[in-house]
């Protein structure tokens, strides 16, 4: 390591100068050569500087090229997650930073409103839990999915990452057939040092991103029982005694109280107390519902 540093040195000022725009992946071979974690390897970036560490990893590769290393490979990363925006402002991450490009994933969503046939996809690169603080790359519409009661959709989006750094973004409604895609570049119009102060700011900010995080999954959550509560009172009426309709409503003005607020453990209380009550009258539905479509017929 002590080599690596001194060549890294050596030829640091040079060497800065004429790096090319995607030479910031070069820091994982850095990584991988001194057997840091990842946490360090920001810390290293962050301390150092972007440049000298930049500067060690041209280092590190003219010392394998020039014969000297042979049991080092210096792999292509994405030096920065990209993912989709979902309900409240929050990022779900596809391809998480420091992926070997080329590279593909996917993931499956639904809709969130009963007839939805459009939904819009964007496409985010950066680490923070809220895309309001990442950084765009593009979106599209996708349209004509067939009007179905939310949930029931199944729509697999896909990311692919080819060697060029040519993000291609393809959503699938799997029942329908339907799809669309776009094509984006993650790596134009940032640079090196816009990267790393990405990666302080999301070690600076981690804790309050996880508490924001988890505050809006409760109320995403609490708002799909809510809209299911409704339903299931609206639908089920006939089933159910004063008592309970009178008690389920009771519990779902309790979580509507909780929904706006900013206390997470307030909310999933709230929603366990709904869940709990009104599961044992959703079986007893759902055994109704079965016995009156097999009513006449054998088995």
């Amino acid at each position: 390591m002590s080599r690596l540093i001194s060549a890294a040195a050596t030829v640091s000022n040079n060497c800065a100068e004429r790096m090319a725009p995607g030479c910031v992946r070069l820091v994982v071979a850095v990584i991988l050569t001194v057997a840091l974690t990842v946490v360090l390897t920001v810390a290293l970036i962050v301390v150092v500087g972007v440049t000298t560490v930049v500067a060690l990893g041209a280092a590190i590769q003219a010392d394998i090229l020039a014969g000297n290393q042979k049991d080092i490979l210096l792999l292509d990363i994405t030096p920065l997650s990209l993912g989709i925006e979902t309900i409240g402002g929050l990022m779900d991450t596809i391809i998480p930073r420091n992926t070997k490009v080329p590279s593909r994933a996917g993931r499956r969503y639904t809709t969130s409103v009963d007839g939805q046939t459009n939904l819009k996809i964007a496409v985010f690169q950066g680490e923070r839990d809220l895309i309001e603080h990442n950084r765009k790359l593009g979106e599209f519409v996708m349209r004509g999915i067939p009007p179905m009661p939310a949930g029931l959709p199944k729509i697999e989006i896909h990311f692919m990452l080819n060697a060029d750094g040519i993000l291609k973004v393809k959503a699938q409604e799997l029942r329908s057939g339907v799809e669309q895609e776009i094509e984006v570049r993650p790596q134009y119009g940032i640079t090196e040092e816009e990267m790393g102060k990405m990666l302080l700011d999301s070690i600076q900010n981690a804790q309050t991103d996880m508490a924001i995080r988890a505050l809006l999954e409760a109320r995403n959550e609490a708002r799909v029982i809510l809209l299911s509560a409704d339903k299931f009172l609206q639908q089920n009426a006939n089933i159910l005694n004063e008592t309970e309709i009178s008690t389920v409503k009771s519990l779902v003005a309790a979580l509507k109280t909780t929904v706006d607020g900013e206390d997470k453990d307030q909310i999933n209380a709230a929603m366990e107390a709904l869940n709990q009550y009104s599961a044992p009258l959703a079986h007893r539905a759902m055994d109704l519902t079965i016995a009156e479509a097999i009513k006449g017929k054998s088995i």
